[in-house]
């Protein structure tokens, strides 16, 4: 079973900052505004996305089953062997490490996959500053505005990578990944970047009447 399709020409235009030259993949759909109930991918990524104020209550369960199965995900749909030789790096959340709401998810999917720790994943992109994240806010930065609230962790860049993964949980207009892909080649020129992603976002159907 192919658990990671290919962003392609068809689906290129829902996501409206990738070009053709990027290479993208996800595992389901997220439909905007469907809710918990919409479908399993809305569940899952409604649950990762739980806020950090839910630690300690009852909801933190379904926060912690949801970074482990997104985990699952990562493992069985890729191969081991792409996964073993590429830098694994994740999509900085939208709020600083000093910041109470901070929510390292992504680093804790990846960290699922590979608790032998075997597998080279590097926080290589940060930023120091906290932001509305973007599901949170109409307002949708740029990946030029983006990129400049990132910086490369320079402790982190040795070995320098042969290939690299950028991962999030939903892609959306594709600018953290523009961002991210721009500020890391900059870094790391020639290397190659992909994008994985647990979700893309699409739209419910419209229903026109007769």
């Amino acid at each position: 079973m192919t658990l990671f399709t290919l962003i392609d020409e068809f689906t290129f235009p829902d996501h409206y900052y990738l070009e053709p030259g990027d290479i993208c993949v996800y595992h389901g759909d997220y439909t905007s505004g469907g809710g918990f109930k919409y479908s399993d991918t809305n569940s899952l990524i409604l649950n990762i996305k739980k806020s950090p104020e839910h630690r300690g209550t009852n909801q933190w369960y379904w926060k912690e089953e949801a970074i482990r199965k997104c985990g699952q995900i990562i493992k069985r749909g890729l191969k081991s062997s792409w996964l073993e030789t590429t830098t694994l790096v994740p999509i900085p959340p939208s709020k600083s490490p000093a910041d109470p709401a901070y929510d390292a998810r992504i680093t804790q999917i990846l960290q699922q996959i590979d608790p032998a720790k075997h597998l080279d994943i590097r926080e290589l992109v940060c930023q120091k500053n906290s932001f509305v994240a973007s599901h949170d806010t109409n307002d949708r930065p740029s990946p030029n505005e983006i990129r400049m609230r990132y910086s490369i962790n320079e402790a982190l860049t040795n070995p320098i990578p042969s290939s690299i993964a950028i991962f999030d949980d939903v892609l959306t207009t594709g600018a953290h990944f523009k961002a991210m892909k721009s500020l890391l080649l900059e870094r790391f020129p020639g290397v190659g970047i992909v994008g994985v992603f647990i979700a893309r976002r699409v739209f419910p159907p419209v229903f026109v009447p007769l």
